[in-house]
């Protein structure tokens, strides 16, 4: 998603807060609607930049006491205490 994108994206969520905050309401009422847009818009933020993620990335190479952890059982391999995590992003060019 381009910057530019999300800039406008977060201009317009902080009308809303704004215009939220103008409406005459009981306050824990007005609390409770800022918090929801702020957890919403710290989630989707999560997402657009891509570090909402629940596995190991694709790019990303982890091994374990010089083993790639994909020959180890995955990320379900067990580490003991002096184990060496090493992690290497890939790295493409040409």
């Amino acid at each position: 998603m381009p910057l530019v994108t999300v800039v406008i994206i977060l201009a317009v969520v902080g009308v809303l807060l704004w215009l939220v905050n103008r409406i005459p309401m009981q306050g824990t009422i007005k609390s409770i609607l800022n918090l929801v847009v702020v957890i919403a818009v710290v989630l989707w933020l999560l997402k657009v930049f891509d570090l909402f993620y629940d596995q190991v990335r694709q790019f990303l190479n982890v091994y374990l006491n010089e083993e790639d952890i994909r020959f180890l059982g995955g990320e379900s391999c067990s580490l003991k205490d002096g184990d060496c995590v090493l992690l290497v992003p890939s790295i493409a060019g040409g």
